[in-house]
């Protein structure tokens, strides 16, 4: 098999991937916690053993599921992160950002969030498991950020990563709340919570030649 016709195949594989990750969004959007393989398959128009072939388990669908949101979700605190605007306004814009998020997409959030509660006959995803990975992701990507960016002094790295999984730990914690509750508006939380963050994170100084914090 020559290279050309490798690359078209590989092209195709890939088109079709995305093809069936959109089907399955569907689902989710649909289902949350309880999206199942049966409901993905019927909706992209296949077979369950098909479905299987592209992603080898619920687990293997779930992934590229989580990996598809998780992306696009860090691409949009990253612009947050980048807005021009002083510290504070940057902190609340990232908080609203993530909150927007799943306040946009709730069923989304609950199947990446949630194990689900099937029928014993057609269980859905169980994700429980899985989301401990996606919160350890973005912590560590915001820890990153705030090493590059912030003058932390003497053991910034382990501080950063201190601060990084600590902001994702209680963005996390209080969003899962506010979404079930609603026992407030979402600019009454973000402010709440900048608020909390604000005293170590007002006082930390830019890096010299980083684009700030």
């Amino acid at each position: 098999m020559d290279t050309t016709q490798r690359t078209d195949q590989q092209r195709s594989a890939d088109r079709r991937r995305r093809e069936l990750l959109e089907a399955a969004d569907r689902v989710v959007l649909r289902d949350g916690p309880g999206a199942s393989m049966n409901a993905i398959a019927a909706e992209a128009g296949i077979t369950k053993p098909i479905l299987y072939r592209h992603f080898g388990d619920k687990g293997g669908l779930y992934a590229a599921l989580a990996k598809r949101h998780t992306d696009a979700l860090l691409d949009s605190l990253r612009a947050a992160l980048d807005a021009p605007a002083d510290r504070r306004e940057r902190v609340e814009a990232t908080l609203d950002t993530y909150l927007s998020a799943i306040e946009a997409r709730p069923q989304v959030y609950r199947f990446l969030m949630h194990p689900a509660e099937g029928t014993p006959s057609e269980q859905g995803f169980d994700v429980g498991k899985h989301s401990a990975p996606l919160l350890r992701r973005m912590g560590e990507e915001l820890a990153q950020v705030i090493e590059e960016r912030l003058d932390l002094g003497p053991g910034s790295q382990q501080l950063a990563r201190v601060w990084g999984h600590g902001i994702v730990g209680m963005m996390h914690a209080a969003g899962d709340w506010w979404l079930g509750e609603r026992p407030c508006s979402r600019e009454e939380l973000v402010r709440s919570l900048a608020d909390l963050l604000w005293g170590r994170l007002a006082a930390a100084g830019d890096k010299v030649g980083s684009p700030g914090f």
